[in-house]
């Protein structure tokens, strides 16, 4: 759901701005929060699921926007690696803060504290987020033409052969980084591996700490080289090397396997590259829109990524396949390594875009 509003909301930064845009989106989160830690039924749960989803939606793209149009498009690739720093990190401990603050109280009371902190982030972003530029607005021909002109620029812009490339490198790696993050890394190292529950969670924590790392730094080299395939590639390598590595290797030493989960996370940071990519070949009122469908593709593919090892798992395990935990695990991690391989190949396609560079 959260890839698939996406697009639109950055076509709407780009005409609308992030003054008018980000306030309304943080507000959703914070109704839809408050939902949720309301809800009487699934039926509410869905609808708490979706108002968040057309909230969250802009904040990447929108916190990467605000950065290009206060720092420049200049600095456009590296504040964007900034957003990914501080999401990252923050990642890396939510689920143990969140965990913790449930076993202190009932989840209705923390979800209710949690929306009070919300509204204070609402009204602070209606006080003080501003567009740096005037922004082009709905315009004289009412919302009617208004919203005619979203959908031209997401068309127009989707269809571009090196953003859709652009949008599959980064959708490939970022997916099943997410996906080992946030489910499989835990797993694998707990469960085939046989590691401590406590040290399976670092290493998951280890795989958003190293995307934190590398984004602080890759779309930092990426300007300084004046290049952004290289490190697109060699990222994309790096990631699969080690997901082969934790996969693949028998017995494995708990340090082994931390380093893997850490460089793991730095390999993946060269998905942040794609949207400073995608930003190269567009119109500067575009560039929302091209972020936006980046990581619209890269969401959705992260949904069926978070889901379909544990479906190949199941079928085994139904089936009554008597083999090792592991070799369930090699055959259950088969759609990421088919992922994680697809932008390896396509880099040595994809056309060098920053601005300046000369060779292909």
């Amino acid at each position: 759901m959260l890839g698939s509003i996406r697009p639109s909301r950055g076509a709407l930064l780009d005409r609308l701005g992030a003054g008018k845009v980000t306030p309304v989106a943080i507000s959703l989160v914070t109704v839809g929060i408050l939902i949720f830690a309301n809800a009487q039924s699934f039926e509410m749960l869905l609808l708490a699921q979706f108002v968040i989803a057309c909230g969250a939606c802009c904040g990447f793209v929108g916190a990467g926007f605000i950065g290009g149009q206060w720092f420049g498009l200049a600095k456009y690739s590296v504040m964007f690696g900034f957003v990914q720093v501080v999401s990252s990190t923050a990642s890396s401990f939510s689920q143990n803060l969140i965990g913790a603050g449930l076993d202190q109280v009932h989840w209705r009371v923390f979800f209710n504290g949690y929306a009070m902190f919300g509204i204070v982030l609402a009204i602070l972003s209606f006080i003080f987020i501003r567009n740096r530029t005037p922004a082009a607005g709905i315009g004289k021909d009412g919302f009617g033409a208004f919203l005619a002109s979203v959908v031209k620029d997401i068309i127009s812009v989707g269809k571009m052969p090196h953003i859709i490339i652009a949008a599959i490198m980064s959708a490939t790696t970022f997916a099943t980084w997410l996906a080992m993050g946030v489910i499989w890394a835990r797993r694998l190292l707990e469960s085939v591996h046989g590691f401590d529950p406590s040290w399976a969670t670092l290493g998951g924590s280890l795989i958003f700490l190293g995307m934190a790392a590398g984004a602080a730094f890759v779309p930092w080299l990426s300007d300084v080289m004046q290049r952004r395939k290289p490190l697109m590639i060699l990222g994309a390598a790096i990631q699969l090397l080690c997901l082969i590595a934790l996969f693949h290797v028998p017995n494995p030493s708990l340090a082994f396997a931390l380093a893997a989960c850490f460089l793991f996370g730095v390999g993946a940071s060269g998905s942040m590259l794609p949207f400073s990519s995608a930003a190269d070949v567009v119109q500067p009122n575009q560039v929302g829109t091209s972020a936006a469908i980046v990581t619209g593709v890269s969401f959705i593919l992260a949904g069926v990524l978070l889901s379909r090892p544990g479906v190949i798992v199941d079928r085994s395990i139904a089936a009554g396949i008597d083999v090792a935990p592991l070799a369930i695990a090699q055959a259950a991690a088969m759609p990421l390594l088919i992922c994680a391989a697809i932008p390896v190949v396509l880099g040595f396609f994809v056309k060098e875009s920053y601005p300046t560079a000369k060779r292909a």
